[in-house]
């Protein structure tokens, strides 16, 4: 759908110093814990409303920022609000940028190299705006088991918002796409802590950089970017893990092969087969697409509920890269199915279920809500282990106490 008119006013606004490690601010979390209930090892994790730009955060990371979304946010509405939604930096970022001076290279495999203003870059194409869930590919890796190494997150990475930009084929037209053109390679202005560690840089294929709803956007929920979540410019693809979404875009780059820079050739992959924890160079493949998630939000493991009494669960699905069909409840040899929300903001965002169950004879052990897209995949039962924790989609399971 149409999205806002860029402004230069919209772009530069906030676009000054903006301080994200004030001083003593690791210390001012002590004291103030979340438990994500992580399994075989600490799950405490310091939640801050002191973050420059969050309100209540779980805080991973001060520096390059890692905070995660508490669960309790999901339960507000099916957009996250900027303030609640998860930040993840592998490089530190900077912590300003100066909007009239920022420029996005296009080059690699095209007609004529260009150095776009982000007035060109909104002048590119038709304004859109895409409502899309955003999500860590690690989201949910602290509860692997066996446990994994990489930031050790709940299920709080990840969020759903609105974003407003331009397609990114329309930037591509502007240099011109050259003969044998094979992926597009995204680049932004964070930058490795010591020598010679890897720039995070990413590729997509070109038909998935050619989509329609892929986008160099600048608006996230009808207002500029935070600087937190990729001022001024991000790329936006819908349905894929965030790994591909760069932030703080700086450069397009058409490659005419294979990438085989490392967060493509060597970094946020998956086995190819299943392995065990045992198993030692095996063949791997790149995360992409998302698969189905399920989630509720109503009640936290191990709430207590009334004895004798009907019980309302509610929570939150989506698809992964297309719509989602259906959510059931699941328990120990039974299942039934939810009821869907109405979809009010597409395939690619989250929905809300619930459903009834009758009155309680006694506690609900080891339910979950197991989602279903309309391509046909379902969430398993058993966790699909790989050493890096990735694209987790097992039926996440709480216990409920009856009294």
């Amino acid at each position: 759908m149409s999205g806002v008119r860029l402004t230069r006013r919209a772009l530069i606004a906030g676009a000054g110093t903006t301080a994200l490690a004030a001083p003593g601010l690791a210390q001012s979390l002590v004291g103030q814990l979340v438990d994500l209930g992580l399994p075989d090892g600490p799950s405490l994790r310091p939640t801050t409303p002191a973050f420059p730009g969050k309100g209540e955060m779980i805080v991973q990371r001060v520096n390059a920022p890692v905070l995660e979304t508490p669960m309790s946010v999901f339960r507000e509405g099916l957009i996250t609000p900027n303030d609640r939604f998860f930040v993840r930096w592998n490089w530190p970022m900077p912590t300003a940028v100066k909007a009239g001076a920022h420029r996005v290279a296009v080059g690699g495999a095209v007609r004529q190299a260009v150095s776009l203003t982000l007035d060109e870059i909104a002048a590119a194409g038709e304004h859109v705006s895409i409502v899309a869930i955003n999500q860590c590919a690690g989201n949910g890796r602290g509860l692997s088991e066996p446990r994994v190494t990489g930031t050790q997150w709940g299920n709080g990475a990840m969020g759903c918002a609105k974003w407003t930009g331009v397609r990114l084929r329309d930037v591509l037209a502007k240099a011109g796409i050259a003969a044998g053109a094979t992926r597009v390679r995204f680049a932004g202005l964070d930058v490795p802590l010591v020598d010679g560690a890897p720039q995070f840089i990413k590729s997509i294929p070109l038909d998935i950089a050619m989509r329609d709803d892929v986008l160099v956007a600048w608006g996230m929920n009808d207002e500029p970017l935070p600087i937190l979540h990729g001022f001024p410019l991000r790329i936006v693809v819908p349905g894929w893990f965030s790994t591909y979404w760069v932030k703080m875009l700086s450069t397009i780059e058409v490659l005419t092969g294979e990438d085989d820079s490392y967060y493509v050739a060597k970094s946020y992959r998956v086995p190819a087969a299943p392995v065990t924890p045992e198993d030692k160079d095996f063949p791997t493949i790149p995360i992409t697409a998302m698969p189905p998630r399920a989630f509720i939000t109503s009640h936290a493991d191990g709430a207590v509920v009334a004895k004798g009494q009907p019980l309302t669960l509610e929570g939150i699905a989506f698809g992964g890269d297309c719509a989602l069909e259906r959510v059931d409840l699941v328990g120990e040899g039974w299942e039934m199915p939810c009821t869907l929300g109405p979809d009010e903001h597409g395939p690619y965002a989250f929905r809300r279920w619930s459903v009834t169950l009758p009155p309680l004879a006694g506690d609900l052990s080891q339910i979950g809500v197991r989602a279903r897209n309309v391509q046909g995949a379902v969430q398993p039962d058993r966790l699909a282990w790989n050493p890096s924790g990735y694209a987790r989609n097992v039926i996440e399971r709480i216990t409920l106490r009856a009294q």
